[in-house]
């Protein structure tokens, strides 16, 4: 319950906190350590495009990212690619040094999920013009996403983690 700017909890309440901070002890500095539950959720990509060149997680969290930001934030593909930077020396101020201290770790990556952002990326990325300082990298994204097959966002159940990217999610953000 609130009490002005304070949250008291009764004994057999549960707070979760969601954020790139959620791992950093002095958020909740005042919550003894073993009344903690930390879980670290990232998209650990696990596809190889043949033998030798595997798709890295950070190409399928920028093209989430590029998605959620113009579904959900009105950023052009070029926009996010300008923010990227800001974005992972972000994660490696306020995500990385805390993540080993995560008592589970949770792999949001989807085998099909490039097939499905395919359709809402690369229409994004190929806005980006070849006099931008993005397009090297918008034209590799493109690339990337040329070796999928796009697959129908109909297709993609209303619960799925996903869905926080693409929309149409049953759950409220």
């Amino acid at each position: 319950m609130f009490n002005g700017n304070r949250m008291k909890l009764d004994e057999n309440d549960i707070l979760v906190i969601e954020g790139i901070h959620c791992l950093n002890d002095k958020l909740t500095e005042a919550i003894p350590r073993d009344k903690k539950f930390k879980i670290y959720i990232s998209a650990l990509t696990v596809l190889n495009i043949d033998y030798y060149n595997r798709i890295s997680t950070t190409d399928t969290r920028i093209i989430r990212r590029i998605v959620r930001d113009y579904n959900f934030r009105s950023y052009s593909a070029k926009e996010t690619l300008q923010r990227w930077n800001s974005i992972t020396n972000g994660e490696k101020k306020y995500i990385f040094p805390f993540q080993e201290e995560a008592d589970i770790m949770f792999n949001s990556s989807i085998l099909y999920e490039l097939s499905v952002l395919k359709n809402y990326a690369l229409p994004l990325l190929s806005e980006i013009s070849k006099e931008s300082p993005e397009y090297a990298e918008a034209k590799r994204l493109i690339t990337l996403l040329n070796y999928f097959k796009g697959i129908e966002p109909k297709f993609v159940p209303e619960n799925s983690i996903l869905r926080e990217f693409i929309g149409g999610s049953i759950f409220e953000y």
